[in-house]
């Protein structure tokens, strides 16, 4: 018990730090408490703002999926070199602080590490209850290595897998454990196992919506092979996923109540995200890189333009503005936003995908249209009918890339598609008088460790995954 509190004092309650903890305490202060309960351990997921996070900031400016201004972009090279498709730009040497995508998943994993290695011997509780607890860290743990995985490693084929090496694997909470930089296919299979351990103990409903439900896991599961192009296994738990939660939000009925708020001209008075804990296509909630603002991203007018004519959600969350010579699209909620999570709209959109992969066309646009009703104004609203595959996924992504904008999906699908190669992602656009392409072969869509870890990578190595 000695080890378990010296980690959680040098690791929770100070924060992720280089320094030894070796000695830091050999006996516990007066006044301090040694987590001994179900309750103590349980209360550490709890603590969202430290691992609940999803910070992938680099993957949304890559993206484009939000506005950075002339400003910004003079003052941070980094954000500049992926904003701008700097092909150049070398990203190793500019990342020469500590990044949040990178620590912060770390902090996460070793707060799920302490959970998953002291659950089933805690007290006051049932085995049923202990198991919960257990079952749900390994969720979230698995979580963030996808997460990891997907920012810092190339895309998932299986011909590489084997070989690529993707971001360092720690199991133990012990503050010296000892990590290696496993394959993308070694990685891949340490998130699926913790998937098939946890799924027999996940409940139907959990306490709170940061605790992953049965359906959270079936939500995950779809979501990793589908990353892996395993459209079998990623549409049975997508059906399985939605047997427990199939809800949609109505955006449209968002939009005509605040309507009057939502259309009076250049005002940006804003309205409550309805995307918090409560969000009914929640499975699992988790924060997104924004969560201390209560806000979300502008975005440029280029992405604005690729939303839907009518689309409900798109109106009730931005509205162009311009200051100075810039213009972009405010944003107009404000509240929480579940951008780091898994919501019921992802899955359906998986589905549609495995089903048109399949060659069921009708049936992926009937699921593809479900989600569409919810969202685009009726005097917009018209059925997308295609017997083309093409055509269809095209659709897909579309509103996929819509619906998950903030994000770390639209980013992982692009790579993916890339790697295929039949539904290539690039991007082109015009500032200043000149134009700007990211390629989908592109290095620029794998992201580079900090210099932080791979110059003190602990008990360990790091080789980067990027030139540059």
């Amino acid at each position: 018990m000695k080890n378990i509190y010296k980690n959680v004092a040098c690791i929770l309650a100070l924060g992720l730090t280089l320094a030894s903890c070796d000695n830091y305490l050999d006996d516990v202060p007066k006044g301090s408490k040694v987590p001994t309960t179900l309750a103590d351990y349980e209360a550490f997921l709890r603590d969202e703002y430290t691992n609940q996070v999803v910070n992938v900031d680099g993957a949304i400016y890559l993206m484009n999926d939000q506005f950075l201004t002339a400003a910004t972009l003079s003052n941070n090279r980094l954000f500049n070199a992926n904003y701008m498709w700097d092909e150049n730009a070398n990203r190793i040497d500019l990342k020469q602080s500590d990044e949040t995508a990178y620590y912060r998943s770390y902090a996460g994993i070793s707060t799920f590490n302490l959970i998953i290695e002291n659950a089933l011997t805690t007290t006051r509780a049932t085995e049923q209850e202990q198991r919960v607890l257990w079952a749900q860290a390994k969720v979230l743990r698995a979580m963030n290595y996808f997460n990891l995985v997907n920012f810092y490693a190339d895309t998932y084929v299986a011909s590489t897998a084997g070989t690529k090496l993707s971001v360092p694997l720690i199991t133990s909470a012990n503050i010296n454990a000892p990590s290696k930089q496993v394959t993308i296919q070694e990685l891949y299979d340490f998130i699926l196992n913790d998937l098939k351990d946890a799924i027999p103990y996940l409940p139907k409903v959990s306490q709170t919506a940061l605790h992953p439900t049965l359906g959270a896991g079936y939500a995950f599961y779809s979501r990793v092979y589908l990353q892996m192009n395993n459209y079998t296994e990623a549409l049975k738990y997508a059906d399985l996923a939605l047997a427990e939660n199939n809800k949609l939000y109505d955006w449209i009925g968002y939009y005509n109540t605040n309507k009057a708020i939502i259309d009076v001209p250049n005002s940006y008075t804003t309205t409550v995200s309805p995307m918090g804990y409560t969000y009914v296509e929640n499975y699992t909630y988790r924060h997104g890189s924004i969560y201390y603002l209560a806000a979300e991203f502008d975005i440029p007018v280029e992405r604005a333009q690729r939303f839907e004519t009518g689309d409900a959600r798109f109106l009730s969350r931005w509205k162009i503005r311009t200051v100075g010579a810039e213009t972009s699209y405010r944003r107009t909620l404000t509240g929480m936003f579940n951008f780091g999570g898994i919501t019921t709209v992802e899955i359906y959109l998986i589905k549609a995908e495995c089903l048109a992969r399949a060659g069921q066309i009708s049936d992926a646009l009937a699921v593809l249209n479900t989600v569409r009703k919810t969202r685009i104004l009726p005097a917009s609203y018209q059925d997308i009918s295609t017997s083309d595959k093409t055509t269809a996924l095209n659709a897909i992504f579309k509103t996929k890339n819509n619906e998950l904008i903030n994000t770390l999906i639209p980013f992982a699908d692009a790579r993916r598609l890339n790697a295929e190669g039949v539904y290539k992602v690039s991007f082109t656009k015009t500032a200043n008088g000149n134009t700007y392409t990211l390629k989908s072969d592109s290095h620029l869509w794998t992201m580079p460790f900090p210099q932080g870890a791979t110059q003190n990578p602990g008990n360990g190595t790091i080789t980067q995954n990027v030139a540059k």
